[in-house]
Order: C-alpha cells, then structure tokens, then sequence
C-alpha cells in the first residue's frame, strides 16, 4: 500500500531522487557512483531506501545485467521533470537579481567555429557575468572530451548514434559544392555529381563530420568517393580549392567571404546543398550546471532569433 504524499514527501530526498536517476539513465550502479562521485555502496544504500519508500522495486538484476522496472520509467520521469524545473527555477532567479556567473567549459569541432562566436555574441547579451571556455578540436577529440566528460556542453553535427548522449539540434548546417572561380564548370547552369567527382576531389580527414555527411550521402547514392587530396581542416580545404587543386564538399558559413567576393562558386548539383543539424551534446545522465543550463535554456529559447542571424549573414 503506497504512502499518503505528506509521508511521502518526509521521506524523500533530492539527494536520493538524484542517485536515482544517474543509475536510471547510466544502467549501471559503478557508473552512476563514478558520475556523482561517490561509493558504489552509497549508492545502492540510496536506491534501497527509496524502494523501501516507494514500496516498489525499481531495478531488477538478470544474470549479471541491470533491468529497469515499469515503476522505475514512472519515477524517472517524473524526478526529470523535477530536477528540469529546479534548474530553469535556479536560472530564472539568478536572472531576476542579475547575478548568474560562474564558468562555461565548451568544447566545439572545428567547422563550428564558424558558428559558435556569433551564438555567444548573443547569450553574452543576456549573460554578461558568465566566463566562457571554448576549446575548438577536430571530430575525434570533441569524441574523446565527451567520453571523458571534459566540458559542459559539446557542439557538433553528425552526433554518434549508439551512445548514451543528449542531443539538442538548434541550426541547420548546409554541406554545398564548391569549385575555383576559373573551372571550366563554371559554364554550366546545372551539372550532375558525376561530372562534379570527376575533378580532382579534396576531402577532410577520415572521421570529421564534413567527411562523414559526404560519405553518407555518397552512400545513399551509390556513387564511390575518390579524393584526390585530404586535408586537417576546413580552412585546408577551402584554400586548396582556391589554390586550383580541386572541388569540395564545405559547410556553407565557412565559405561566405569567397562566395561573395567571387573566388568561388557553388554549382547547382542535384541533391545538394546537404542539410544536417549542429546540435548541442553532452552525456545521459549529466545535469548541467546552472551555465550549462542557462546556455541550453538561450538557445532553445531563442531558435528563431538564430536562424535570422545567420539568415542575414548569408544575405549580407
């Protein structure tokens, strides 16, 4: 027989409900231990308590193998939305005495760095207290920071399926053709991606997100990338084309100054421009912290005021 909510309200703790939900979310008792930095006994007193309280079992052992119950998806979803609207709670409150402050630790792959500057332009308007740390690194490392939970938030696009990761997509990044500005291509409206792939092809190194989205849709197409060259960066890339060594495959806000200057084109090809998200990453089962949670708050509040930024960017 479940507990009247007075009693119930006596008995439980914040401090509980959060062990909960690191060992709902990671599967796993040593790991939600290692996440919030405590002993693996600790935790399993916690998660005992609280089915004492709640009177239900909550997670279930098979073997060697952790089962969530049906009562544990109830619980945890409501002590999700608790922990959210104690989060949005603590920012709205900082934001009404003006006093939100403290460090911001992101992480960005390299062609983000075309967008991320112009969005903490923005949320440095409204949070001009906070002290932003961005580390820019290419796909593997942004990997590699999120495995060791190194930042608060990663920013990328093509996030890894299979991983316990929390993604918020909030920009479309468009992939688009580009070509020098002398290439005989030049002289036609449209061509196909045959005609395209066969011009010596420069690429990013194998892994970068830019790569993975071409090869994707290569893929899908059936068509066989051959490059020609591959190059560390986007920056690599775009000056090789500009140098006559080739045609790519770029993020189109890292091209803007060239496309308008005309020292290169994008042709109109079938199929393209490539449309994939950034999004903001960070592991299941991490509560960000109030930096953390204003950031993501900002840019999910304010979506439609992004996208006209880099709208008139581009029209600029």
């Amino acid at each position: 027989m479940s507990l009247p909510l007075e009693q119930l309200i006596r008995r439980l703790s914040l401090r509980q409900l959060q062990v909960f939900l690191a060992v709902y979310e990671l599967q796993g008792y040593k790991k939600a231990a290692n996440s919030l930095g405590l002993t693996q006994p600790a935790v399993s007193a916690q998660i005992k308590q609280l089915e004492e309280t709640l009177e239900q079992p909550l997670f279930e052992y098979v073997g060697r193998k952790l089962y969530r119950t049906r009562a544990a998806d109830r619980v945890a979803n409501s002590v999700s939305n608790l922990f959210t609207e104690l989060r949005h709670m603590q920012i709205d409150l900082n934001a009404i005495q003006g006093q939100l402050s403290g460090d911001l630790h992101l992480c960005a792959v390299n062609t983000a760095q075309y967008v991320v500057p112009h969005i903490l332009k923005l949320f440095k308007q409204e949070y001009p207290k906070i002290t932003i740390h961005l580390k820019v690194v290419n796909r593997a490392g942004a990997m590699e920071r999120l495995e060791n939970n190194q930042d608060d938030i990663v920013i990328m696009g093509m996030v890894p399926t299979g991983k316990p990761l929390i993604s918020v997509p909030f920009l479309d990044n468009e992939l688009i053709p580009v070509i020098p500005a002398d290439s005989p291509l030049n002289q036609k409206a449209n061509i196909t991606i045959d005609t395209f792939l066969g011009q010596p092809l420069l690429l990013r190194e194998k892994g970068s997100g830019s790569r993975l989205a071409f090869e994707v849709y290569s893929q899908e197409k059936r068509i066989q990338l051959k490059g020609n060259m591959e190059l560390g960066s986007n920056d690599a890339v775009k000056h090789g084309v500009l140098a006559g060594l080739g045609v790519a495959v770029l993020p189109k806000l890292s091209l803007l100054p060239e496309l308008k200057l005309g020292l290169l084109n994008s042709p109109k090809i079938k199929g393209f421009p490539l449309r994939r998200s950034w999004c903001l990453v960070y592991p299941q089962g991490k509560h960000p912290s109030p930096t953390a949670s204003a950031f993501l708050q900002f840019v999910q509040t304010n979506l439609s005021v992004i996208e006209k930024y880099f709208k008139d960017l581009e029209d600029k």
